[in-house]
């Protein structure tokens, strides 16, 4: 049971980080071309927490939808049983 958490606790935050990343490189594209001078600027402006929080909310977005639908199948498989 406790192996059981352990997988989906490391698979959900596999998720948040993946959807981390793709946002980051998606709303600040110069972070493949100069990662210090983007991290120079964050450092100076003292927003650390922005992509964190907005990362959070569309990981809580798919996370419902994702919850919708396990129950959506859920039921139907119930019922073909």
């Amino acid at each position: 049971m406790v192996e059981k958490f352990r997988h989906a606790i490391k698979k959900e935050i596999l998720y948040y980080l993946l959807i981390l990343l793709i946002l980051a490189l998606v709303m600040h594209s110069d972070l493949l071309n100069d990662p210090v001078a983007r991290l120079q600027t964050m450092s100076e402006k003292g927003n650390y927490t922005h992509p964190f929080l907005y990362a959070f909310a569309i990981y809580a977005t798919i996370l419902i939808f994702r919850k919708i639908i396990d129950f959506v199948v859920g039921i139907f498989e119930k019922k073909s049983n």
